[in-house]
């Protein structure tokens, strides 16, 4: 097998000096490098420089440093005047040397979700180079960018952003021939005047477009003619979905744990089946399929390859939990949503938990109950107290059984919520996880949500420890 980067080919991109080496992935942390990675030296938390000889000592070929470390042999090293810099010219150098057909996906939400949508249709087409997790940002892109493989036929990159400014400069170096913006939501508020700034900032990737590129639009959502017009002002070709857009939905219901959509391919009526339940899962499979059509994918066959797709862990996954292994009723399902929130996605959550189906007469409290469990949803800006006490006007609660809130502004909602449906308020996560056991029973469904920073995702490592995970063939 060759080469990903030849020390050569790496000098070259980034103008270092260094000794013979050739690499075969590229790294940013020693806990997951693999033999014959270049380990690439970034400060953040920690100085990557005080890591290179523990990366050279786990088989890394050398190691991208801003200075030599004590006791390094300098052949091994990669040296530039900024690491960071370093390895934005390496990515950029990535991108260049191949012929890919290269999306790039923004959006206040669905980033994640829609990115691995979109690599399950494409990788039965081709070789596919995906973005990992959600390397998003100043060094996830150009890190993406620099694994890429020089014979890859598509690859999907996800570009995000929590300030003004920054998704025009990744998306000229991700240099994409199509981006797809998922929808415009109060996410990040905090750093933006209103919900027009955010949809300004999104639709800033299409700077990054080769020319004849197309960007794949929501039209149901927030300022969409906003992101329409600045589109045609970048000189992109608009593909709008949605209902009455060019991806239509003709229809979409949500049944138990699935999302069925209708939508129409080159006018012949197709219909997908999603295997987790979200409206938001259903709009983005219309932009998943808009986005492979552009490619130059078969969008039919995506259509089929769509029903392989799970969402990512934390942003929406579905479990049962057997809390008696000896006896297959005394179960729940959990939904685990905790990684991200914000009114928007929230109301989304509540819609999936209202279409479960919890089940009777098996625990300590006779009826099944949809219970949800939400955390504080962080950077609203200035609205953050409306905004939480405001979803307890949300339709889809008449649905749920209780509602526990974790979090201090949660506390806004849990004055807001009903009586009936008033459970319990707990300052941090970890109050919550600490008494996980009493919140549930079995027969329930339990929805836990709430932004990363509310560290809601401590109450669902508490509810898995409760029961067994039921074997993937063997849930219903």
């Amino acid at each position: 097998m060759s080469a990903l980067w030849t020390s050569a080919d790496a000098a070259a991109a980034t103008g270092g000096e260094t000794g013979t080496w050739e690499a075969g992935g590229v790294s940013i942390d020693t806990r997951t490098i693999a033999q014959g990675d270049l380990f690439v030296a970034l400060k953040a938390v920690r100085d990557g420089h005080d890591f290179v000889a523990q990366a050279l000592e786990k088989g890394a070929a050398a190691a991208l440093v801003s200075r030599i470390p004590e006791g390094v042999d300098p052949a091994r090293c990669l040296l530039v005047s900024d690491v960071q810099e370093g390895l934005e010219a390496l990515g950029r150098a990535g991108r260049a040397r191949t012929n890919a057909r290269v999306a790039a996906i923004t959006g206040s939400v669905g980033k994640t979700s829609t990115k691995e949508m979109l690599r399950d249709v494409l990788c039965p087409q081709g070789k596919t180079h995906v973005a990992e997790a959600s390397y998003n940002n100043h060094w996830g892109v150009p890190l993406t960018l620099a694994r890429m493989p020089a014979d890859t036929d598509y690859a999907v990159l996800e570009i995000g952003m929590s300030n003004p400014g920054e998704i025009a400069p990744l998306a000229e170096m991700a240099r994409p021939h199509v981006v797809m913006i998922t929808a415009i939501a109060a996410a990040h508020l905090e750093a933006f005047e209103n919900l027009a700034g955010i949809a300004e900032e999104k639709i800033s990737i299409t700077a990054g477009l080769e020319a004849g590129g197309t960007a794949v639009l929501n039209a149901d959502t927030a300022h969409a003619d906003l992101l329409f017009e600045r589109a045609r002002q970048a000189g992109a070709t608009s593909v709008s979905f949605g209902v009455g857009a060019d991806q239509p939905l003709t229809s979409l219901a949500l049944h138990g744990d699935t999302t069925v959509v209708a939508t129409e391919i080159d006018g012949e009526p197709v219909m997908l089946k999603l295997n987790s339940a979200g409206r938001h899962f259903g709009m983005n499979a219309l932009g998943v399929l808009a986005t492979a059509k552009a490619l130059g994918a078969d969008p039919f066959r995506a259509a089929l390859d769509i029903g392989q797709w799970r969402p990512p862990a934390g942003r929406g996954t579905r479990e049962t939990l057997d809390l008696d292994p000896a006896d297959p009723d005394l179960a729940i399902e959990l939904i685990d949503d905790a990684f991200n929130a914000n009114p928007t996605s929230m109301a989304t959550s509540l819609e999936v938990l209202a279409a479960t189906t919890p089940i009777d007469d098996v625990g300590r409290v006779l009826r099944g109950r949809r219970i949800a469990i939400l955390g504080d949803m962080l950077e609203l800006g200035p609205t953050e107290a409306a905004d939480h006490a405001g979803l307890a006007e949300n339709a889809h609660l008449e649905a749920v059984s209780t509602v526990h809130c974790v979090g201090p502004r949660m506390q806004n909602l849990y004055e807001a919520v009903a009586p009936a449906k008033r459970g319990q308020w707990f300052e941090t996560a970890e109050e919550a996880a600490a008494v996980a056991y009493d919140l549930i029973d079995a027969g329930d469904v339990i929805l836990v949500k709430g932004s990363k920073g509310s560290r809601v995702s401590l109450v669902v490592d508490a509810i898995r420890k409760l029961g067994h995970p039921r074997p993937s063939h063997e849930q219903e």
